[in-house]
């Protein structure tokens, strides 16, 4: 029996999109600073544009992944990564808030054309049965990959350019993955079953379904923790973070500013995430996805509360950077992994992307109130205090699910 290898043509090349295309989208928080006192403008107003994207993000992956099943994969990506392109270029000719949330309504586009709804789907049913579980792990993590370098390279562009030019750079960036495209032909190993039924079919049978119900709604603290901290920990460890020492062994790592510390601390986030997404995909074929989700949910959400209850200290962001990051994507295999197995590989795309709306709405949510609360009290506190609530939520809302194929059920 021929073994079918891991790494795909497909595989690699949509961990690369992958990878730039989160690269750029994880530097934003990096912004809120420079943006806000260029123009003198409220943390929330910006916020809000971060929040914009993020919702729109969570609009467009079900009608990316929709798309994508319609006109093929790689007609999806270019238009997907054309857009991305058009909102970056257009922010950085953007003097006022509306602006902003305007034109990041079209990045968060961008994203949803580049990012997990797509690739994952494409990747998915790129591989056998025994590599899935794997390959998605795999490619999540280069999400990771690209948060690992994306804010300290948006950091060091700014160090010696405008925030105008580094969204240009970006924009160039993520145009130039579009040359490894046509290396992505994906094979469609799916049943005859499947081809039969329709989407109007499936997802008819998902939105009965309680189980999807519950996937949807567990989905949404992974959103809200994800996007906040992104968008709003380089601020927060900026300007909360107690001195580092000049003689210690940060400042001889080039770490000698809080606003650096608030760069790297996503960065770490990112590279621990790496280890952790792999471990997610490694453990995820061997035991249940719904009890792996619960437990990272908690893990999350014990990690959180340590961290907001303990007086912060360059040691304590290192420290919450390598727990939460190891926990950081490490649901996005289990869950997608979760949807394919349940409602299978055909359109899993649409599915997938519903789901991670609710995803997104709590990306809204989390950056929208960090702003609105930090400028209402100025600090976090609060933000905080709400993801580690809603985190206990959906480590709950997981332990119901029914795990095994619709049709199975169906039949049973």
């Amino acid at each position: 029996m021929t073994r079918t290898p891991l790494f795909t043509p497909v595989l690699i090349v949509g961990c690369l999109i992958i990878l730039v295309s989160f690269a750029i989208r994880a530097s934003f928080g990096v912004f809120q600073i420079p943006i806000a006192e260029e123009f003198g403008w409220l943390r929330a107003e910006f916020s809000m544009a971060i929040a914009i994207q993020n919702l729109a993000w969570g609009i467009g992956q079900p009608l990316f992944g929709a798309l994508a099943e319609k006109i093929g994969d790689r007609k999806a990506i270019v238009l997907g990564a054309l857009i991305y392109a058009a909102g970056l270029v257009l922010s950085s000719f953007a003097v006022t808030p509306e602006a902003h949330q305007l034109y990041e309504v079209l990045v968060g586009f961008g994203v949803a054309g580049t990012g997990f709804g797509v690739i994952l789907a494409v990747v998915g049913r790129a591989s056998s049965d025994e590599n899935r579980s794997m390959s998605l792990a795999i490619a999540t993590a280069a999400g990771s990959a690209g948060q690992v370098f994306g804010a300290p390279l948006a950091e060091w562009i700014l160090s010696f350019t405008s925030w105008q030019n580094t969204f240009l750079i970006f924009a160039a960036a993520i145009l130039a993955v579009l040359l490894a495209l046509p290396l992505m032909r994906s094979p469609q190993p799916v049943s005859k079953a499947e081809l039969e039924e329709s989407m109007g079919q499936i997802l008819g049978k998902a939105m009965r379904d309680p189980t999807y119900t519950l996937i949807f709604l567990g989905f949404f603290s992974c959103g809200y923790q994800l996007a906040f901290i992104t968008a709003h920990f380089p601020a927060f460890v900026t300007e909360v973070c107690g001195a580092i020492d000049p003689t210690g062994i940060l400042a001889s790592v080039g770490i000698g500013t809080t606003s650096r510390l608030g760069a790297v601390a996503i960065s770490l986030i990112g590279l621990a995430n790496i280890a952790g997404t792999l471990l997610a995909g490694y453990l995820g074929k061997r035991y249940s996805k719904k009890y792996l989700l619960a437990a990272i949910y908690t893990g999350r959400t014990i990690v959180a509360a340590a961290f907001i209850l303990t007086p912060m200290t360059p040691a304590t962001v290192i420290l919450f950077s390598i727990a939460m990051g190891s926990l950081w994507l490490a649901t996005v295999p289990l869950t997608s992994g979760l949807v394919a197995h349940i409602y299978g590989l055909r359109y899993m795309g649409t599915l997938y992307g519903i789901v991670f709306f609710s995803h997104q709405l709590g990306s809204f949510l989390g950056v929208w109130l960090g702003g609105r609360l930090y400028d209402a009290y100025g600090s976090y506190e609060a933000v905080w205090w709400i993801g580690v609530g809603i985190g206990a939520f959906s480590a709950i809302v997981h332990l119901p699910i029914k795990e095994r194929p619709l049709t199975a059920a169906a039949g049973a």
